[in-house]
Formats: C-alpha cells, structure tokens, sequence
C-alpha cells in the first residue's frame, strides 16, 4: 500500500517535503558522509526550494556534504526561463553553500543523446557503478534491472523527488514513450510528440534503485490522476508514475488536500478494515497528525 500523507494545503505540504529533504540529509551523511539528491523540475517544487535555502531550512543541513542531479531536464540552455536547472539554481541554490563541483546538471544545451550519455557517465561517477546498476555495455542478467531492480547502498541516490503531472507523467517519462520501459540505461533522451520537444530523463532504472522516492503533488487539477495512479488498474504507459515502484528503498506520497479530493473517496474510512497507510493529516508542533479518529500520531520524517 501506497505511503501517502495528506497536508491541509500548499504551505504545510512545502514545509513537510523540507523537513523530509533535512532529515533524510542528515541521516546520510551521517552514515555515508555524503547525500545524493536528485531535484525535481516544474512549479510545485518551488515552495520547498525556497524553504531550504530560508534562514529556518538552510543552516540543518551541511551542503558540502550534498550532490544535487535532476530527474529530467528540457534540451535548452541552463538559462533558459523553462530550464529546471535554472529554477534551482535560482530559489535554492545561489542562495546556499553548496560547492560548485557538488552541482550535476543535465545539460541541456548538448545533443540530446550526449548531454544523455554524458549524464549517465556523471552518475556514474559519483555513485559508483556496482554491477546491480549496468551500464549500457553490459546487459544485466534477466530479471535484475527495470522497475524492480535491488541496487545495493553504493551506486544508489539517497533522495529523488518527483513531481506528477496532470497526464499521470513523472520526469520525462511520458504516456505512451519507450523510456517508461528502459532496462538498461540510466538516463535516455526522448522527443516527446505531445510536447514537439526533446527531453533527457533519469529512467525506471535509477528511480527504482534510489533509497527514497518521494512524489510531491498539489492542486486540485491533479486530483483525478492521482485517483487512478493509486487506486487504479495499472497501467504504466497510460500513467507513467506507476511504473515508480522502488525494489528496496521507500515510496512516499506528500499531497495537498486539494490533490487528494479524488483519491480520499477510495479510502475506507478511519476504523474499517484495509483503511490507508496513513490518514489526511494536519501540522501540529513540527509533527504530521492524523485526523483519522483514533489512528496514532505520526511524525512527518
């Protein structure tokens, strides 16, 4: 069952994500001495950028410790006003001390299949390639990679954040688009015929290797695909964010109530049998309560 926590609106969803994106930091490197993060493009994400580079966010987490890639990236300039790059680079990270060779953009400018290859060798890079991750030149044995491959903790990102978009697309993994059923490669460009663009995109491969994958979703006009992308028959080429199915490390779903309308008339309601891993919930003293009558309090982290 999906992990999916339920805010009263856009703030205190934002606020839920940061607190999440801190903890998760800290507890890498503590471990590991480093965290691995891969960000999100489009707007939800935004709010949250901006509360970790605020006086309140920025100062918990030890950025010298912090790799930043992007799960997709539009093929135009890092300028560019429609750049994810751009958009962090903007709200979060000029505004924090994060040293310029911990930044991995995707670089858009390039052809799109060796700004591809090129991303995919900086991964690799960083992470480590392990043999659970193959790289193009090795074919994995059946069974090993796709959306249930067991990447151990090397060659493995600590955090992706993902957001969905209203067609049920996560990155640039589009309805109806052979990226969704990559098995190989890390990343891959794609033109996307919807869009009349190309786009370079992180695939199910390194999504469903990473320790965290966290789906940030707000607004009503998400509402309905959000029913059928956790209530639904699955279907990843009609929604690709079902293809998100993390082998071993965890799926959480941070939502506005507004996104949720749909998905709560799902919900057998707080006491019946099969109720959900975590009901609607409100901001209380920095913890995440559940407004279901007699579920147990839960902290947001």
């Amino acid at each position: 069952m999906a992990d999916v926590q339920v805010y009263p609106d856009a703030n205190s969803l934002a606020r839920a994500a940061a607190e999440y994106f801190v903890t998760l930091a800290a507890e890498a490197i503590t471990a590991r001495g480093r965290f691995v993060v891969a960000l999100s493009g489009g707007s939800t994400p935004r709010a949250t950028y901006t509360l970790l580079a605020s006086r309140e966010f920025a100062p918990r987490v030890d950025w010298s410790c912090v790799h930043v890639f992007w799960g997709d990236e539009r093929c135009v300039l890092p300028g560019h006003p429609d750049s994810n790059y751009r958009l962090a680079r903007e709200v979060l990270l000029d505004k924090i001390p994060i040293p310029a060779d911990n930044i991995h953009r995707i670089r858009g400018e390039l052809d799109p299949d060796q700004a591809a290859v090129a991303y995919q060798a900086e991964l690799e890079t960083v992470l480590g390639a392990d043999g659970r991750f193959a790289s193009r030149s090795q074919p994995p044995p059946r069974g090993r990679l796709g959306p249930r491959s067991q990447p151990t903790s090397r060659g493995r990102l600590d955090l992706i954040l993902l957001g969905m978009g209203a067609d049920g697309h996560t990155a640039s993994l589009f309805p109806g688009t052979a990226a969704i059923h990559e098995q190989t490669r890390w990343v891959v460009a794609h033109y996307v015929e919807k869009l009349g663009a190309w786009r370079v995109t992180l695939t199910p491969v390194v999504i469903n290797g990473a320790a965290h994958v966290t789906f940030i979703v707000a607004g009503r006009g998400k509402a309905e695909r959000l029913r059928e992308v956790l209530a639904g028959p699955y279907q990843p080429d009609v929604l690709p964010a079902q293809i998100v199915r993390p082998a071993d490390g965890r799926l959480r779903w941070l939502v506005d109530a507004a996104a949720a309308t749909q998905w709560r008339k799902n919900v057998q309601p707080p006491g019946k049998r099969n109720q959900p891993l975590l009901a609607p919930a409100r901001q209380q003293s920095g913890r995440l309560v559940s407004l279901g009558r007699g579920s147990a309090a839960k902290s947001a982290g």
